[in-house]
């Protein structure tokens, strides 16, 4: 039995319910959603359900399918590179503005974060190398002194929340290059490097990130076709 906090609007709690799931990949990919099971276990109507289900679709997790209802979005390749390239630009551009304002207790904080996501190389888990990925680059860009920027950096991370354990669990090698081009930022944001420098080496880590998923799904692809 699934425990329900009560707070907010019923579609609220639906809302926040289903993202979890899909989030947490509880729901993976092509997971259908029937609108009914879900009530039952929230323990309300299908209106509500179907009033957040509709607003997880306007975000790109939710796809609605003739004849099939509502699913977990799939993976779709340009959907993934143009968020992936629009991400890179974003969050290196707060990256970059953020790194003067923080503080040596923050930058500490990242280090540790990145050490955790190092210990992890060895006995992998996708899904807490995820979350601690996004901890790492939010400390990083939270302190971003332009709002819209930071708004768009937001947005592009709730977009990716259906396929970021993909990601990694498709090219679990990227892993530890991404540890190591983490290392590389934070020396940059330490040794007080140019703001063009970190902007760039923040934007250059996230689209390798993408590069190396796509060359992947290409090779798994073309294998499939033999």
């Amino acid at each position: 039995m699934t425990t329900v906090i009560h707070t907010g609007s019923k579609s609220e709690q639906a809302y926040d319910w289903i993202r979890t799931h899909i989030t947490s990949h509880t729901f993976g990919p092509g997971y259908r959603l029937v609108l009914g099971t879900i009530a039952d276990e929230l323990d309300m109507s299908v209106v509500p359900v179907r009033e957040a289900i509709r607003r997880l679709e306007a975000e790109g997790l939710v796809t609605f399918e003739r004849n099939v209802g509502a699913r977990v979005s799939l993976v779709d390749e340009s959907e993934y590179a143009n968020t992936m390239q629009t991400l890179g630009l974003v969050e290196g551009l707060a990256t970059a503005l953020s790194a003067p304002l923080l503080d040596a207790e923050t930058l500490a904080r990242a280090e540790q974060v990145n050490d955790r996501m190092r210990q992890l190389l060895g006995h992998f888990d996708a899904h807490m190398f995820t979350k601690l990925n996004q901890d790492f680059h939010s400390l990083l860009y939270e302190t971003c002194p332009n709002p819209h920027v930071l708004d768009l950096v937001h947005r592009g991370w709730a977009r990716l929340s259906g396929i970021r354990d993909t990601s990694f669990a498709f090219v679990p090698g990227r892993a530890h290059h991404s540890v190591e081009e983490h290392a590389q930022i934070l020396e940059l944001i330490h040794n007080g490097a140019e703001p063009l420098q970190i902007e760039l080496a923040a934007r250059h880590h996230r689209w390798r990130t993408m590069d190396a998923f796509l060359a992947a799904r290409h090779s798994h692809t073309s294998e499939e076709g033999r």
